[in-house]
């Protein structure tokens, strides 16, 4: 019997050879693929970071015009604040003219002969007096003059006191309210054209 001897040392050789080809190419396909997908999920998350980006920059962006148009409205109710404040005054100032009016023909109407007024002073209603009178009976009478008017509360008296060349000064306190009717008829007269 003849043996053969049959060598497969090459054949192992080159199966071996192409066992760490074809592993080095999956080896080198697997870290290709490895970064691509690195590389791909980088490139992913670098857009969606530039767009939270974008969209912060944009809600700061609006959050600051809301700001300003906050402090603007703020400022335009300080403005209509002033103006109805404003337009109050000048509603009173209204109704007050013929009021005013009213007070002085009152003054001049209720002033007795003999009496004199030398000083008026007005603290919103309330009207202080000083005059002088030729005597006491004059005074009272003027009291009484003030207190008949429709103008005119119940006068107050404060202080009677001798002056020069035999007159008396005084001094008082009446309110002052519009009589019934002359209101309305105030502020209808007092209308803008």
């Amino acid at each position: 019997m003849t043996t053969i001897e049959i060598n497969l040392l090459p054949w192992r050789e080159e199966a071996r050879s192409r066992r760490s080809k074809r592993f080095a190419m999956a080896i080198g396909l697997s870290a290709l693929i490895g970064l691509g997908a690195g590389y791909g999920t980088t490139w992913y998350l670098d857009q969606r970071l530039a767009d939270q980006q974008q969209r912060q920059q944009l809600i700061k962006a609006r959050t600051a015009e809301l700001d300003r148009d906050i402090r603007a409205v703020s400022q335009f109710e300080k403005q209509l604040a002033s103006l109805k404040r404003q337009i109050e005054v000048f509603e009173q100032l209204q109704v007050g003219r013929p009021q005013t009016v009213h007070v002085f023909n009152a003054l001049v109407d209720s002033l007795e002969d003999g009496v004199y007024y030398s000083s008026l002073n007005r603290q919103g209603d309330q009207l202080r007096l000083t005059g002088l009178a030729e005597d006491n009976g004059r005074v009272s009478d003027q009291l009484r003059q003030l207190e008949a008017s429709p103008v005119f509360d119940v006068p107050v008296l404060s202080e009677v006191e001798s002056a020069d060349n035999e007159l008396r000064r005084f001094n008082l306190s009446v309110n002052q309210h519009m009589p019934d009717g002359e209101g309305a008829e105030g502020t209808q007269g007092t209308e803008a054209p």
